[in-house]
């Protein structure tokens, strides 16, 4: 199990970094020249032509002629434009926008009103506007002082960043409450997946929770959070041991037919399987007792032994998690690092594997931070002949 999930992790790490670290274009920024002789950076529209590959409810990804790939946000459009876009992957598109240093950058308070309900006032507008503004100052400087603010610092930061959600949070009560309409019953109840598990909630049990769940919604309405909040742990208390049943320790078999969907095996001797269930068995009880020390020396020696049938994943498998080519001389070294690393994970030798694969993944990192997708806030998107300009 372990080294099976160290593997996966270690994938998926060379998978997600490119978008764990973004980087504005700095051809998009332009110095102008000012009457005292200073100078300010001004931001350049960037204009790019590609084919969508993932179409999301914010946005979409980009593979552009130039070769990189984009992040287009949608955070400019209505909703009934990007409706009339009929956005379809494999499309080509054209876009003109501004770069963007995250994500965090796209969530303005254009985007945030949107959600609200159409009754709230200019006033309460204004006074959201200014709140909104103040929680993206005190965010950013979290952001840009996380390495120098002591702990204490940030706690500070973050009080403060909770004291404007709540302000936020009362001025939008009262016209959230007003338009809330509520789930039935019985919908409410299908999103907790009890059915999915076969788990039947008792007749006597399910009137009471109707009834409580009628009563919980009175009180939202009314405004009464707090009598609320405690006619809810009534609802909770009730479905404790329905959650109980829904959260129940995997089995061997549920545990087996997961790893299998991620990792292929060789055929597994009955016997063998057999002493990994003991094995399981004795890690679950490990656990709920809390003896870590067992659990790690029963861990290892599961791991050892379902290690013995693990099919490796071949080094061309292995680059084809990748949207990118390497050079040839890059790819002869990675390939003979890889059977390397392979040959030590299959020893246990974890240290020199670790060290392996550390020097497989500095080979990597440039490619992985040239396909990192750029951002851009678009203004401008035309498809199919048709413009659509942003509403802000």
């Amino acid at each position: 199990m372990k080294n099976t999930i160290k593997k996966t992790w270690m994938i998926a790490s060379a998978l997600t970094i490119g978008m764990a670290v973004l980087t504005p274009l700095q051809a998009g920024a332009a110095s102008v020249e000012t009457t005292d002789n200073s100078s300010i950076n001004v931001q350049l529209e960037q204009k790019i032509t590609g084919t969508i590959k993932n179409i999301y409810d914010d946005g979409m990804k980009l593979k552009a002629k130039d070769g990189k790939n984009y992040f287009i946000s949608f955070h400019k459009f209505s909703d009934e434009q990007i409706e009339k876009m009929k956005l379809v992957e494999g499309q080509e598109v054209s876009i003109e926008g501004y770069t963007a240093e995250s994500y965090a950058d796209f969530f303005t308070f254009e985007v945030f009103k949107k959600g609200l309900p159409e009754e709230i006032t200019k006033e309460d507008l204004t006074k959201l506007e200014k709140l909104f503004n103040e929680m993206k100052h005190v965010q950013n400087e979290i952001k840009k002082g996380v390495e120098k603010l002591t702990d204490e610092e940030i706690e500070k930061k973050r009080e403060e960043l909770q004291k404007i959600h709540e302000e936020m949070h009362q001025i939008t009560k009262p016209y959230i409450l007003a338009n809330w309409q509520p789930q039935s019953f019985e919908e409410y109840m299908e999103d907790y997946g009890f059915n999915r598990r076969n788990i039947i909630i008792k007749e006597n049990d399910n009137v009471q929770l109707k009834a409580i769940y009628e009563e919980w919604i009175k009180l939202k309405k009314s405004g009464d959070e707090e009598k609320a909040n405690k006619k809810y742990e009534e609802f909770d208390k009730i479905l404790e041991p329905y959650f109980d049943a829904l959260n129940a320790p995997e089995t061997f078999e549920e545990f087996m037919d997961s790893l299998k969907k991620v990792t292929e095996f060789f055929d597994i001797p009955a016997e063998t399987l057999a002493k990994l269930k003991t094995l399981h068995g004795d890690l679950q009880k490990a656990l709920e007792e809390k003896n870590d020390e067992l659990y790690d020396k029963l861990h290892e020696e599961f791991n050892e032994l379902l290690n013995q049938f693990e099919k490796p994943q071949t080094f061309e498998e292995y680059m084809a998690n990748f949207e990118f080519k390497v050079s040839e001389a890059d790819s002869q070294k990675l390939k003979q690092l890889y059977e390397e690393y392979q040959a030590l994970d299959k020893k246990l030798e974890q240290e020199k594997s670790e060290e392996t694969w550390e020097v497989i993944y500095n080979i990597l990192a440039p490619y992985i931070k040239a396909n990192e997708e750029i951002l851009i806030s678009a203004s401008k998107i035309t498809i199919n002949g048709q413009d659509y300009l942003s509403q802000h």
